[in-house]
């Protein structure tokens, strides 16, 4: 299987689980729920993914960002949720992003060779991400260590698990 191939398959994978897992928050006050005062809601983290979407995006083809200085500010690195559903977009517009950029993400991947998962990443990477191929990857595991977070919430909002074994 090649690497390409293997990248498409995992961003499918957790983004299906990111849609199963968010598919019970219904009402702006579930979307902002926090379980303490420092937490992210899911709201947070489907603003947060979508910006560091677009970061990716910034990476590998700068013509295609999307992102606003309001959605930097909300849910970019850095940023503090509040429980306030006014302090935020629309959920649908929030979400609407989040998967806009991933499409586009995608996008750039199914226009990308085998070898182009070696080339090096631009100058101001960071260093974890050092060829294009972690780019992609870093995109699948960062939102699972924040769907952890959105797990805490979903849980503490008396959802059962996703899986019951």
């Amino acid at each position: 299987m090649s690497v390409r191939t293997r990248l498409k398959g995992q961003l499918a994978t957790i983004r299906g689980i990111t849609e199963k897992l968010l598919s019970v928050f219904t009402t702006p006050e579930q979307w902002t729920h926090q379980v303490h005062d420092q937490a992210n809601h899911a709201l947070w983290f489907v603003g947060h993914i979508g910006t560091v979407d677009d970061f990716l995006i910034q990476r590998l083809a700068p013509e295609k960002t999307a992102v606003a200085d309001e959605y930097r500010r909300m849910f970019g690195m850095g940023s503090r949720p509040t429980p306030n559903p006014a302090d935020y977009p629309p959920t649908e517009e929030v979400l609407a992003f989040m998967r806009q950029q991933r499409e586009t993400l995608l996008e750039i991947l199914a226009g990308l060779s085998e070898d182009d998962m070696d080339r090096p990443t631009p100058d101001g990477t960071p260093e974890f991400m050092p060829d294009v191929a972690s780019l992609f990857e870093a995109a699948v595991w960062h939102e699972a260590l924040h769907l952890g977070q959105v797990t805490v919430a979903r849980r503490h909002l008396g959802n059962p698990p996703m899986v019951d074994g």
